[in-house]
């Protein structure tokens, strides 16, 4: 057991409770002013840092990776992804990267359930109309939008997040489709009531909703091209509570302004914070500011998790959260 007090750099603001364990346990470096660490800090933490505790908005990348210190030997991301992590360059560093899965499951699902409501039934269009004084009272055809029960979800990712979200949809009364590397597990299958597609292609257009629950990797990068997004019904809608990389924005702007695309709710985007200009001003778009698992509970316990992964390391144990990138 290392008797020395790690030093542990943290990008970003967590929550109290957080950092305070950190620095109870760890020689702990807090930015309290939550701005997003530039490159040349980053290359300052990591050339004195044992652990890094980056978030989704750092940039962890091979140049960086190259000019950290030898003391440092751990990557604890606070969050689920790790796609702004080098992870090939990490290891060649013999630098462990973990993260904190699971915490964030349910949070998650319910965003994209609540974008699933939200998107069909104009929930954002109805708030502005009648904030502004628009609505002028009840009409047999006013703010008509479509029901989701007896529709088809198409998931597009079957993990922890992706089976969460269909155990809330069958609670809506959709029926469950899904594209994935492999079939779950047939028990999960069962309990689903779920559909396999082999070929995304084919669910593509006969789904009346898709759900992007898969991880951004090399091989998901723009995995909804513009060929694939206009294979899905005029009738369709797209959900992204994953990662905006996975979608082509450009793409799919064009073919919501052109109602080729029934509408989509949003919660993630491929260059955040900036969003595809064309989205902002369509009314058949919801956009959220990716709080998927913006919840206090979600939060502290990915807190948690980083503490537990850190200690693990520390001690001299592998972290239960290890990242292997033949897994992902």
């Amino acid at each position: 057991m290392n008797q020395k007090k790690p030093v542990v750099h943290l990008t970003r603001k967590l929550p109290d409770s957080t950092e305070t364990r950190m620095r109870e346990l760890f020689d702990a470096r807090l930015n309290d002013t939550d701005t997003p660490r530039t490159n040349e800090e980053l290359v300052a933490m990591v050339k004195e840092a044992d652990v890094l505790v980056p978030t989704v908005t750092d940039r962890i990348d091979a140049d960086l990776i190259a000019v950290a210190g030898d003391q440092l030997k751990l990557i604890a991301s606070f969050g689920t992804g790790v796609d702004h992590i080098d992870l090939a360059a990490a290891k060649a560093r013999g630098i462990t990267v973990t993260n904190t899965p699971g915490v964030l499951t349910e949070d998650t699902a319910d965003v994209a359930m609540a974008l699933m409501l939200a998107v069909p039934r104009r929930i954002a269009e109805g708030d502005k109309v009648t904030r502004t004084g628009e609505w002028t009272g009840w009409a047999p055809t006013g703010m008509l939008g479509h029901r989701i029960n007896g529709k088809r979800l198409g998931i597009i990712g079957m993990g922890r997040i992706g089976c969460a979200v269909a155990r809330r949809a069958r609670g809506f009364g959709l029926s469950i489709h899904y594209h994935n590397r492999k079939p779950v597990h047939p028990e999960t299958e069962a309990e689903l009531e779920a559909t396999y597609w082999e070929s995304l292609d084919q669910m593509l257009s006969r789904v009346d909703i898709i759900s992007v629950n898969c991880p951004h990797t090399p091989a998901t990068q723009k995995l909804l091209t513009r060929e694939r997004l206009e294979m899905m019904q005029p009738s369709a809608y797209l959900v992204n509570t994953s990662r905006g990389e996975v979608v082509d924005e450009e793409a799919l702007a064009e073919l919501l302004a052109s109602r080729h695309i029934a509408g989509a709710g949003l919660d993630v985007y491929a260059d955040e914070p900036n969003i595809t200009k064309a989205l902002l001003d369509l009314p058949n778009v919801v956009l959220l500011p990716h709080i998927g698992s913006a919840t206090i509970e979600g939060r502290l316990e990915m807190g948690d998790k980083v503490i537990i992964n850190i200690q693990t390391f520390w001690d001299g144990h592998a972290p239960r959260d290890r990242v292997i990138e033949a897994m992902l």
